[in-house]
């Protein structure tokens, strides 16, 4: 690691083996602590180039432990995090919701590092029992639609470094690479990116895949569709801007989706938003985000996308996926 880090620290890059051995070597547990907080500083503080990425992606691929979902048309919908903005979960939000629209989601999440609450932080408290196991997952996709991915438990090297990020508190290249390694390999996934270098590293690599994609950054700075101004997505076959009246809506401001201080009043905005209770301005973010992913999966156009949405998430059918798996989760 000494060799490595000297390296970083002046200004070189890793090629693409190197920084696949890096990751390697950090799930094996081979790097003690200081080193590991080390490492991820130096990318706190440049940009992390196409070679490294692929490299960390492939290493974190090899060793996930993976989960067949071939039988399945899935679709993710994660974002990388890191965006500063304090919201509430809206990409897990919307994933309830488009399962409710009669869509198989497999939702790739972690506990929050840079955020108060991450995804697996309020699945968690609302009594979502996080599995690696084949049988059980299966059950949640077949009978709730949906299959809640806990990336510690797919990815060792995760694993390995989430009590240092927890301690670090700041975003970390983990952010960049957590949508990019969901162990079930969804055929389709929507991608919010907390920056447009970002968003076109994430295009490129996709681009020779053969994922159906579409990457989001959301020109205001958020890593989801945030209705605060336009948003930047680039899919397979085209690149488009589009603004609040896209769908259907004004443009609103942060604190109309602002998140909160704990993990509990998280879990309560959740639920209240579920139930259909949340506010105007909630209930159009998080239909928002899940009228993009219904568009990729139905091949509908925007104005029937918001619709199926819409009656998803104020007909309690995404509320029901929920419960359903709350059930599956206490067998």
């Amino acid at each position: 690691m000494k060799n490595i880090l000297n390296q970083l620290i002046n200004h070189r890059t890793l090629s693409q083996q190197q920084a696949k051995n890096v990751l390697i070597n950090l799930s094996s547990g081979q790097y003690n602590a200081s080193e590991m907080a080390a490492f991820m500083t130096v990318y706190m503080m440049r940009s992390i180039t196409i070679e490294e990425l692929t490299g960390f992606r492939e290493a974190l691929l090899e060793l996930c432990v993976p989960i067949d979902f071939s039988n399945y048309e899935t679709i993710d919908l994660c974002g990388t995090g890191g965006d500063g903005k304090d919201t509430f979960n809206i990409s897990t939000l919307s994933s309830f919701v488009v399962a409710g629209a009669g869509i198989k989601v497999a939702k790739h999440g972690n506990y929050g590092v840079s955020s108060i609450s991450g995804s697996s932080n309020v699945m968690e408290n609302l009594g979502v029992k996080f599995s690696n196991q084949q049988d059980y997952l299966e059950k949640c996709i077949e009978e709730a639609n949906i299959a809640i991915l806990h990336a510690p438990l797919f990815h060792p090297a995760m694993k390995n470094v989430g009590p240092i990020r927890k301690e670090l508190g700041v975003k970390t290249f983990f952010n960049v690479l957590g949508p990019m390694v969901n162990p079930s390999f969804p055929k389709n996934q929507l991608v919010g990116v907390f920056s447009l270098e970002l968003a076109r590293m994430y295009a490129y690599l996709y681009q020779n895949t053969t994922t159906n994609f579409s990457i989001l950054y959301d020109l205001e700075g958020f890593d989801e569709v945030s209705l605060t101004g336009n948003v930047k997505i680039i899919s397979n076959s085209s690149e488009l801007i589009l603004k609040p009246e896209h769908f259907n809506t004004k443009s609103i401001t942060l604190q109309q989706i602002k998140g909160c201080e704990t993990v509990e009043k998280a879990a309560e905005i959740f639920m209240t938003i579920l139930s259909g209770n949340g506010t105007a301005m909630q209930n159009e973010v998080v239909i928002a985000n899940a009228a993009l992913a219904i568009s990729m999966m139905k091949k509908t156009n925007m104005e029937e996308s918001l619709s199926i949405a819409k009656e998803s998430l104020l007909d309690g059918k995404a509320l029901e996926k929920l419960k359903t798996l709350q059930k599956i989760s206490l067998q």
